[in-house]
């Protein structure tokens, strides 16, 4: 069975920083790229960063350029999310998405980032 589980979301002040964990099971996680979305309310999901299989490039959408960074650790099956300079506008669920070639896609539950003071 298929499993992506996200963690690490919370509440946090603006400038402060969260580490989002995407644990993965029941598929090769090596053999897929990975991906953290992110929806606010009201807006559409977005692409905010993406970690290819094996080589790890990584790619980040321009409004988290420099304030994110995505990683992974194939022995443990889990991709993170090191998100630092938090602002408001970054308040959303955040997911986890695992994809095979064109059409083999996987997402997680999703995790509320709430960042206020």
């Amino acid at each position: 069975q298929v499993r992506l589980v996200e963690s690490g979301g919370g509440l946090v002040q603006p400038g402060g920083s969260l580490r989002l964990s995407c644990a993965a099971s029941g598929f090769t996680f090596s053999n897929y790229v990975m991906s953290w979305y992110r929806q606010a309310p009201g807006k559409e999901r977005e692409l905010v960063a993406t970690i290819t299989s094996a080589a790890g490039s990584t790619n980040y959408a321009d409004s988290v350029k420099g304030r994110f960074t995505i990683s992974r650790d194939n022995a443990k099956n889990t991709v993170y999310l090191q998100m630092n300079s938090l602002k408001p506008e970054d308040t959303a669920v955040y997911y986890c998405k695992a994809r095979y070639g064109c059409c083999v896609n996987y997402w997680g539950q999703g995790t509320q980032v709430t960042v206020s003071s």
